[in-house]
């Protein structure tokens, strides 16, 4: 048996330090491009090298000349990045765009550092050209530099400098005059028109750094700029290379476990650790014990370094003031001693994180949030994030490497300072911020759920995993046939994201494979909310004829196979608290006996009596069960393609290629059953639209008189 999976190594593990940033810049490319094109081209380089900035984070700007589209003369206009939206992967139409005159004109609208707030309500007056894409709340700080090309970035390497204590002399040693440096200060207007006051009382400048939070870097053309942005950073890697005292993190205290322990622990761990903090709303698990990771979860700072928080604001929005450090003796890897530690350690981190609350909150502060960890650290074994989707969870967690790196950086040579306390409270709870949360879209149907199917790669299986991600869950695939499993993932990743979808190769009839399926759902997700058990075979006999391998191999995958699967599903949702649902896919011949299928019927009827059998110990759970049986489901199914259809067609003495019409014929609505048809069955009972079915068959087949159930 193997696995297909994905590295859980960020881009921007240490193996990608040692080697220097170097330019990217194609001039024959760039030849032919408009400024804006050469805006987006830009964008496009930085925000693909997680060194120079996060995942949507950082700004880039171009003051452009263009027609004006009342008056046709020629007017300056900023492009820059719109709220939202990540560089490495922005489009033209990611870019606001606003008259620069209308822009400078809003200074006399400004009232200072109280009404600040009260100037981004201004900035739609400034749009050029209908444009829809609304601007962030940086975009005063490009537009009030005079300078046409403007990149604002958050490199680990340049916040370490940031972040330090003495960050403004080191700026000034490090960059000798080239970059200027501004304290703290929350992203603003006024702000803007610090970076103004700044950048022209010192002309010579190449860019400025703001103390613990990042870059900002200019030039006259879109490659000057590009290429500052890149030799700063450098400069600034370089640097800190040669000076970082040794060891890191004041050394190791503990030493790592086993790449596969640490694998082991965090399936085990998930799961329970999901449950306890998804009561309110579901949450999606991510595992990382990348080098980045280990050096420092298993180094005598640890729990100092950890309680000071992250700097950037950027890092903190997605990671909240601090993480939340499991205790942990790798020496000792006693599981059952940290799970019984959980509720009270997660209890303690709640209650801080409200008591930072009320002592900072403002008189219009919205509710307080989910008092709930984002990061939490393992010594010897890594980082686990959690968050709404898989997708936050993982990037939460690549914003928490990104503040190692710069406690890396800080704290090896001067002393890390992470964000003032209230400084971190006005940023998570800006009203701005809250409103951009309330935009939000409405959550789907299966929005944090984490689903299961075997038989991922056939048919019915592919299109209930396709039903189910587009309705906001997750899915783990799992099959036998490695080559197909992987087709078929890499289909669902097109249209439903790479971070949403996984496959597993394995044999359902294998009890240890199946703990495998089970631990890798858990290690790739946090655990699981929905069993699709829709592995399947087919075959038809006589009776005599009917041997007993036949027979075994129909009781194997049929029976055996949906017992292991629930089996170990059940064992998981019960640990996790939350409930489940599980979806047995059978068929209209567990209920009705067809002649010369003894082998398949009899299995089919085990597989419907186990769903009720597992619906009654699931129910004091909260775990439903349920059964969808199609009917002649023929198109894109795999077991139709081979011998089975063959086979119905000898017994009801058809040619093979009649078959579908047969079967069509044969229903009460003369219609035949798709895929998708199993799907929306599937999506039904799984869901919460059924939350009160349970021990339910719901026949899909277009109408057979002795398959209603009584």
């Amino acid at each position: 048996m193997t696995a297909s999976h994905e590295s859980n190594q960020p881009t921007d593990s240490p193996a990608r330090h040692r080697q220097p940033i170097a330019s990217r810049w194609d001039d024959a490319r760039a030849a032919a491009m408009s400024e804006p094109e050469l805006l987006l081209y830009r964008s496009n380089l930085l925000g693909s090298d997680l060194r120079i900035t996060n995942f949507g984070g950082g700004n880039t700007s171009a003051k452009v000349m263009m027609a004006d589209p009342l008056s046709g003369e020629q007017v300056e206009v900023l492009w820059v990045k719109g709220s939202g939206g990540d560089l490495g992967s922005i489009k033209l139409d990611g870019f606001s765009t606003l008259y620069m005159d209308k822009l400078r004109a809003l200074k006399g609208r400004y009232r200072g550092l109280a009404h600040e707030d009260e100037m981004v309500a201004y900035l739609p007056h400034c749009t050029f050209n209908l444009n829809p894409r609304a601007a962030s709340i940086d975009t005063p700080l490009h537009a009030y530099i005079d300078r046409k090309h403007v990149d604002h970035m958050h490199p680990d390497a340049v916040i370490a400098i940031a972040a330090c204590a003495n960050s403004k002399a080191l700026t000034q040693r490090i960059f000798e005059g080239e970059l200027g440096w501004l304290p703290w200060q929350r992203p603003g207007y006024d702000l803007g028109l610090k970076l103004e006051e700044l950048s022209r009382a010192q002309p010579t400048l190449k860019g400025i750094v703001l103390e613990g939070h990042g870059l900002f870097t200019w030039g006259d053309t879109a490659k000057s700029c590009y290429e500052t942005t890149l030799a700063m950073i450098q400069r600034a890697e370089e640097w800190l290379a040669a000076n970082i005292e040794q060891p890191v993190f004041g050394g190791a205290a503990v030493t790592p476990l086993p790449a596969e322990q640490r694998a082991a622990l965090a399936a085990r761990l998930m799961p329970l650790l999901r449950g306890k903090i998804s009561k309110g709303e579901y949450k999606l698990g991510h595992f990382d014990d990348s080098a980045a990771v280990l050096e420092f979860v298993c180094s005598r700072d640890l729990q100092p370094l950890a309680a000071l928080g992250t700097s950037c604001p950027d890092h903190f929005l997605r990671t909240k003031i601090r993480p939340y450090v499991i205790a942990f003796d790798p020496a000792n890897p006693d599981f059952e001693q940290v799970a019984a530690s959980l509720d009270e350690g997660l209890a303690r981190y709640r209650a801080d994180y409200v008591a930072y609350y009320e002592r900072c909150k403002h008189a219009d502060s919205p509710a307080v949030r989910d008092a709930n960890p984002v990061i939490y650290l393992i010594p010897g074994v890594g980082m686990l994030s959690f968050a709404k989707d898989k997708a936050t969870a993982r990037i939460a967690g690549e914003f928490y490497v990104n503040a190692i790196n710069v406690m890396r950086g800080a704290n090896g040579v001067d002393s890390y300072v992470g964000l003032p306390e209230q400084e971190a409270f006005d940023i998570e709870y800006w009203l701005l911020e809250e409103a951009k949360l309330q935009r939000m879209p409405k959550p789907k149907s299966l929005a944090g759920r984490i689903a299961l199917v075997t038989g991922g790669a056939g048919g019915i299986g592919q299109a209930v995993a396709r039903q189910l991600l587009a309705e906001g869950a997750c899915v783990m695939l799992t099959d036998i046939d490695g080559e197909a499993l992987e087709q078929a993932r890499e289909g669902l990743a097109k249209a439903a994201g790479k971070d949403n979808v996984a496959g597993f190769v394995a044999d359902i009839t294998s009890e240890a494979a199946v703990e495998q399926v089970l631990s890798a759902c858990a290690l790739r997700f946090g655990g699981i909310d929905l069993l699709v058990s829709n592995a399947g075979i087919a075959s038809s006999s006589p009776l005599e004829d009917t041997t007993l391998e036949v027979w075994n191999r129909n009781q194997d995958i049929l029976v055996k196979g949906y017992f292991l699967a629930s089996r170990a599903a059940f064992r998981t949702m019960k640990q996790q608290g939350l409930g489940g649902s599980m979806v047995f896919v059978a068929s209209k011949n567990g209920l009705v006996a067809s002649a010369g299928a003894s082998a398949y019927c009899t299995a089919k009827a085990a597989e419907i009596h186990l769903a009720r059998c597992v619906a009654l110990e699931g129910a004091p759970h909260g775990i439903r069960v349920n059964v969808v049986n199609p009917d002649a489901v023929i198109r894109g199914s795999r077991i139709w393609d081979g011998k089975w259809k063959q086979e119905r067609a000898q017994s009801n003495k058809i040619d093979a290629d009649d078959v579908e019409n047969f079967y069509r014929e044969r229903s009460m609505l003369k219609r035949s059953v798709l895929p998708e048809d199993i799907a929306e069955a599937v999506y039904f009972l799984a869901s919460d639209k059924a939350a009160k079915s349970t021990g339910n068959v719901l026949n899909v087949d277009a109408g057979n008189a002795a398959a209603f159930t009584r």
